[in-house]
């Protein structure tokens, strides 16, 4: 019998939705394995994301002793909020001491829109004030124009565990709702919010392409794992994951 692929998953310690789509969209014979990093809700700001990222080492060296393929860090602030460059040397981190690669949502969101062509983009959130800033410093750091970007103000007020419960109705209406139609794509940005299972449906209102951070996330760790066979049911991007190999 063959050895399962093996994906390693890091979040917060209060994200209950990452490693739930992972489990959703992975295709047979893949394997989840996850590994939590500290966070309470009331952590907030840099302080409470430099406590988090705190551990990604030691995160990175226990995946590694499960001879995971891949690592994914699922948490789009965390990855976001030092600007360009401290992605991708998370990234290296992680690498380096698994021994195995890695890929991070805020790189792989941005891989996913360039993906498309995008270059103007519409933007649903969850976050409070300084986290949508964060945000947008980092999207028009990379180039991108953000025509608007919105947070649901339900969430954004609900901490850190209150996104996860966020019903994908209400963040499809939400998202639907708060689109420009300037925009060549809309991001829904949290990898607590439940947006992947809002994803279809915003597309279909929309008629653009919708990216979020899992389904990102996910598009990359599939694409570095060589597993291009399109997933259907989760937003355009998940049907072409040869592009995320591409990418990679």
């Amino acid at each position: 019998m063959a050895i399962p692929k093996r994906i390693g998953v890091m979040v917060p310690s209060t994200n209950t939705t990452c490693e739930a789509d992972f489990q959703r969209v992975v295709p047979p014979g893949v394997t989840i394995h996850g590994q939590r990093m500290w966070l309470t809700n009331e952590f907030s700001g840099e302080a409470g994301m430099n406590t988090m990222n705190a551990e990604i080492e030691s995160g990175a060296r226990y995946l590694g002793t499960a001879a995971v393929d891949v690592i994914a860090y699922g948490c789009t602030t965390g990855s976001f909020f030092k600007g360009p460059g401290w992605d991708r040397d998370m990234q290296a981190l992680i690498e380096r001491t698994a021994g195995c690669p890695a890929v991070a949502t805020s790189p792989s969101v941005v891989e996913a829109l360039r993906s498309f062509g995008a270059r103007r983009l519409s933007v649903a959130t969850p976050y409070p004030e300084w986290n949508n800033q964060k945000l947008l410093a980092y999207l028009q750091a990379q180039g991108f124009e953000v025509v608007n970007l919105e947070a649901e103000p339900v969430a954004s007020k609900a901490g850190n565990q209150g996104i996860n419960d966020q019903d994908p109705e209400v963040i499809a209406d939400f998202a639907a709702r708060v689109f420009d139609s300037r925009a060549d794509a809309m991001l829904c940005s949290c990898t607590a919010w439940r947006s992947v299972e809002a994803v279809e449906a915003i597309e279909q209102r929309i008629g653009k392409p919708v990216v979020t951070s899992n389904q990102a996330t996910i598009w990359a760790t599939l694409g570095v794992l060589g597993l291009t066979a399109p997933v259907e049911g989760h937003g355009r991007l998940l049907r072409r994951i040869e592009a995320a190999r591409r990418a990679a």
